[in-house]
């Protein structure tokens, strides 16, 4: 039993609600907002901020929210925070959409105040999911896909109600978000690990974590993730706009991957077995 006498069953259902939302509230915008923003007067050269935000928010904000997270407020507290204000910068960003004259670098701006807000919750997620089960191992893979299922759920949401080319997706997001940051205040209780260490320039810049690099293999394994986001980030930005050419379900057509992913993931073992992770790797690059 875990969590004031819960057993483990219930704190991982629990854990698994917490990880469909995040995923929900990322992809019930992320690869169809381009049908809906062309719409408004986003031209190639906004989409490209559009898309480069994100990723920029990705390398700022768990600096400082994972500080915070680990010296100043327990988790779940902070990922509430986190949710309930990117929830209500989304649902600002629709009234600018929504205006006369919609000006897209100033979306985008709100845009990178979201992804602040939503990118270190990816983390804080994981975090508390480790803190509060028994054997991660075994237990995390099974909440984490949960992860993928609210991808998939919020392509398929789009399609079966016609929102994936309206203002709607948007809505939809900052809903989510708001749902889950009241929701977040229910999770295990999980108290910063850090409590009165002193916090160094170093630490906040992740500068110990340099040294990894000295590993020819780590050093190679990041080149290629670094190399192989790159036409990840051209996807986002175009695939949907050609589905929608084809007369496609945008929202369904674009969480087939993720479908698929959760097949792959259930292999995943044999591949281990079969090829080692160096080959299982270098194929799944392949698909790329």
């Amino acid at each position: 039993m875990t969590e004031s006498g819960r057993s483990p069953a219930f704190v991982g259902a629990r854990l698994s609600v917490m990880m469909f939302i995040p995923f929900f509230i990322w992809g019930a915008w992320y690869v169809t907002a381009p049908n809906y923003l062309g719409v408004i007067g986003f031209g190639a050269g906004d989409f490209k901020w559009t898309y480069s935000v994100g990723p920029s928010a990705g390398m700022i904000s768990p600096f400082f929210v994972g500080m915070i997270a680990d010296r100043f407020f327990s988790t779940e507290r902070v990922l509430a925070t986190m949710h309930l204000l990117g929830g209500a910068i989304m649902l600002a960003a629709t009234s600018l959409m929504q205006a006369p004259e919609p000006s897209p670098t100033l979306i985008n701006i709100v845009f990178f105040a979201h992804m602040l807000c939503f990118f270190p919750t990816l983390a804080l997620t994981n975090a508390l999911a480790m803190k509060n089960i028994a054997d991660s191992e075994k237990q995390f893979p099974l909440i984490r896909v949960f992860g993928t299922i609210g991808w998939i759920a919020a392509g398929l949401v789009l399609s079966w109600l016609a929102w994936d080319k309206t203002v709607n997706m948007f809505y939809l997001t900052g809903g989510a978000a708001l749902l889950l940051g009241v929701y977040s205040f229910t999770l295990p209780h999980t108290p910063p690990v850090s409590t009165g260490q002193p916090v160094t320039p170093r630490e906040i810049l992740g500068l110990d974590a340099l040294v990894l690099f000295k590993r020819p293999s780590f050093l190679v394994f990041m080149a290629s993730s670094f190399l192989i986001c790159i036409p990840l980030a051209f996807y986002y930005q175009i695939a949907s706009r050609v589905v929608e050419l084809t007369g496609l379900p945008i929202g369904q057509t674009m969480s087939y991957g993720q479908m698929s992913e959760i097949f792959f993931m259930l292999v995943m073992p044999l591949f281990f077995r079969r090829l080692g992770v160096k080959w299982m790797l270098a194929v799944g690059m392949l698909a790329w």
